[in-house]
């Protein structure tokens, strides 16, 4: 490990040679269609009924416009990707865990869309419930994320602050919903 906390590229007796700077360019592409992908489904899943039910619900008074969701979930992919690049191209022994607990942030945040947007009309209150518990579990996927990439990549664990930051937010607009719908 060196002195900033980070570990290097390939240890030392590990016989792993850095990726190529062609590999490394493809994995990047490959991160951020995966982000795209998850925030495409998640649009799916949230496009007909925010004009739907949510138009109408009780949303927290601290509830943004709908039009800033978009380009912070936008800002906020974007950053896992990276991050999880970032992580991914230093192949060390603390890499595959990670990335593993980066997956599993990534189908908790896929769920969510679903379960708060989609099943309202469906189950009602209990979808938005549901919600809460998916996001709150996501809060905690995305802190062991940020505990496992912050060893291997200061950088990649800082750009997933700002990840955990919203998903409180949102995890605070996703209560009012469910204790006031």
């Amino acid at each position: 490990m060196r002195p900033d906390g980070e570990e290097t590229a390939a240890p030392a007796g590990t016989g792993r040679q850095p990726y190529s700077a062609g590999v490394q360019v493809a994995a990047l592409i490959g991160f951020l269609v995966a982000s795209l992908v998850v925030a495409a489904l998640g649009g799916l899943a949230s496009a007909a009924n925010v004009t739907g039910w949510y138009a109408t619900a009780d949303k927290a008074p601290w509830s943004p416009p709908n039009g800033v969701f978009g380009p912070v979930w936008t800002v906020l992919y974007t950053a896992m990707a990276v991050a999880a690049w970032l992580v991914w191209r230093k192949r060390t022994n603390r890499t595959r865990p990670a990335m593993t607990v980066y997956v599993l942030q990534l189908v908790l945040n896929l769920a969510w869309t679903p379960a708060f947007f989609a099943l309202y009309p469906a189950l009602g209150t209990a979808a938005l419930w549901l919600g809460l518990a998916i996001i709150l579990a996501l809060i905690a996927a995305v802190a062991f994320t940020v505990l496992y990439f912050g060893p291997i990549s200061r950088t990649a664990g800082l750009l997933l602050l700002p990840y955990i930051s919203w998903l409180v937010f949102a995890a605070s607009l996703n209560w009012w919903a469910a204790a006031h719908n």
